[in-house]
């Protein structure tokens, strides 16, 4: 399960807006430059299913499970080349059958193929969206945003302390 420390910006009702800081993992993604995400600042706020009752300020943990998360990875980066595949090995065998170049119609099936694999990761997308799995969720409320008092506080550095 994936982790992220955040603060509520924004709270209404049973949706949140959690602040969280881009990790590490951003920078020495090979894909970071074509994905958008590294472009932009460094901090990136999320909305989220309000199930911890957090108010603006709080601090909490966000987790997002792994599974779909492999799942959605599969589909961006996979799919599409076994489609291709499949649209040249089709190519092939239709150039067999109608007594044409081989090597046209193999990079016309599996470049049609490629472009067809977008459009269902696309649908695919739509329909996962509405799924609970596939959406990040409050994991715990790590300190509220009223609690800041310097009693608080030094509680909090005794703990740090002993641990």
């Amino acid at each position: 399960m994936i982790t992220k420390e955040g603060v509520v910006t924004q709270a209404t009702g049973s949706i949140v807006w959690i602040q969280t800081t881009r990790s590490k993992s951003c920078d020495s993604c090979v894909s970071k430059d074509s994905c958008g995400e590294h472009s932009k600042a460094e901090s990136m706020t999320i909305q989220v299913e309000n199930s911890l009752n957090a108010s603006k300020g709080d601090r909490v943990v966000v987790g997002f499970r792994t599974a779909p998360l492999l799942k959605i990875a599969f589909m961006l980066y996979i799919f599409p080349i076994i489609l291709m595949i499949i649209g040249a090995i089709i190519g092939d065998s239709i150039a067999i059958r109608l007594n044409m170049d081989s090597s046209i119609t193999s990079m016309a099936g599996g470049f049609l193929f490629f472009v067809i694999s977008f459009f269902i990761i696309r649908f695919i997308n739509n329909v996962l969206s509405e799924k609970k799995d596939y959406q990040p969720f409050l994991m715990r409320l790590m300190q509220r945003g009223d609690s800041r008092s310097p009693e608080a506080c030094s509680v909090k550095s005794s703990l740090e302390i002993t641990q």
